[in-house]
């Protein structure tokens, strides 16, 4: 995933299916299109690297970002009889790309072999698998060494109070603790609720959706603790209009001491800021609770079922889960890939959360809930971002979670 805090999808239920736009040649070879969230220039190397493996098959790709750009592309293709023959099953599509039959079934294909039950699971359904993941994100706390290092901290502590007792110290030294675009569900938050979530036996997202449990009763007491870097005023209320590039520059330039982020972050920090001393660890617990991180598996290749490709888009799919695929794109994207027959290099940066990440100890409510995504996001985004401007309490969010569910 290119940022945690792209903007999240509204996508409406997909209608009808859409043939691949794919063909074949005259020199006998394939063409199959693929619509990539990835951009053109992450997605050259493996292309290219995959066409000279398969000259029998050429990939014809178009481009749309994450995250809501990308499911409106989709879905007009959808619409319109032009979908691509493999394209990218995410968070915010996957229930209605699976209820809609929009999604070949990849269960027992080979190359799923070494993709951890994790991220065959979070797109699936029902024994089906509907997505290639090959990798997985986790957003955590990045901070600057040097800048916590002048009120004499060494990482960010464990402990939420920790936390915001750390982010007073470097305020009262002039220095801008944390920072945290809320134009997207916010990376603290989302750790916060995946460690609950864990502490009660995974069992967070069946309550609310089988109505046993509500969103005020769950997520209130996250939400409060949230709520305390604004009502404390250790951030300022105006991050409302941040985005995540914004804060990434104040964070390259050292105007900042920590601020959430993923993997996908630290390339550009590299190149933007050499000298520039920074690790990530996971969001610091609540009340007791573990260090937590947020994410998710990364969006998973999927095959359009009215391909006239199908076998071609396989062959697509097999590359990409092998190792020598597998490394090519992973050097593109700078991912923490999770194959078992490939072991990623990655910046050390990340070291204190690799472990979590591949072996799935994220949480990303987009992922959990499990019906109506799109609409609960916007919601939780347009409510989280009234709360962080102080016009309703962090309780008032989750009831209106609980009464944008019950409407859907």
């Amino acid at each position: 995933m290119r940022r945690l805090t792209a903007a999240l999808a509204t996508a409406t239920a997909l209608t009808v299916s859409a043939c691949g736009g794919g063909g074949g040649a005259d020199d006998g070879t394939t063409t199959l299109t693929l619509l990539s969230w990835n951009n053109e220039e992450t997605m050259t190397p493996v292309l290219e690297a995959f066409e000279r493996a398969h000259p029998d098959v050429r990939v014809e790709a178009s481009y749309s970002p994450p995250v809501a750009e990308y499911i409106q592309a989709l879905q007009t293709r959808v619409l319109s009889g032009t979908a691509p023959d493999v394209f990218l099953i995410a968070a915010e599509n996957k229930t209605n790309l699976i209820q809609g039959g929009h999604v070949l079934d990849l269960a027992g294909e080979d190359f799923l072999a070494n993709v951890p039950e994790f991220n065959q699971r979070t797109y699936g359904a029902d024994g089906a698998v509907y997505g290639l993941s090959l990798g997985s994100w986790g957003a955590g706390i990045l901070y600057n060494e040097d800048l916590l290092a002048e009120v004499g901290a060494e990482a960010p502590p464990e402990t939420w109070e920790g936390f915001l007792d750390l982010c007073a110290e470097l305020k009262d030294a002039g220095i801008t603790p944390y920072l945290e675009p809320v134009d997207a569900m916010p990376g603290v938050l989302s750790a916060f609720l995946g460690a609950h979530n864990a502490s009660i036996g995974h069992t967070m997202d069946d309550e609310i959706f089988s109505g046993a449990s509500t969103f005020e009763e769950q997520w209130t007491p996250s939400l409060e603790e949230y709520h305390r870097l604004y009502d404390e005023g250790l951030v300022t209320r105006d991050t409302v209009g941040l985005t995540g590039d914004q804060v990434d520059a104040e964070f390259a330039n050292g105007r900042v001491a920590m601020m959430i982020a993923g993997p996908w972050a630290v390339p550009g920090l590299r190149e933007a800021a050499p000298e520039l001393n920074f690790r990530m660890v996971p969001v610091p617990g609540v009340d007791g609770g573990e260090p937590y991180l947020a994410g998710a598996a990364n969006p998973g290749y999927a095959i359009n079922p009215d391909s006239d490709h199908i076998e071609a888009a396989k062959t697509f799919l097999s590359y990409l889960a092998s190792p020598e695929g597998i490394e090519v794109l992973q050097a593109s994207e700078g991912s923490i890939t999770v194959t078992s027959d490939f072991d990623p290099p990655l910046d050390e940066a990340l070291d204190p959360i690799i472990e979590d990440v591949r072996a799935g100890n994220v949480y990303l409510p987009q992922i959990g809930w499990q019906r109506a995504e799109d609409v609960l996001n916007l919601e939780a985004v347009a409510q989280i971002q009234r709360m962080v401007q102080g016009e309703i309490s962090p309780r008032e969010v989750a009831q209106a979670l609980d009464d944008k569910l019950a409407s859907s």
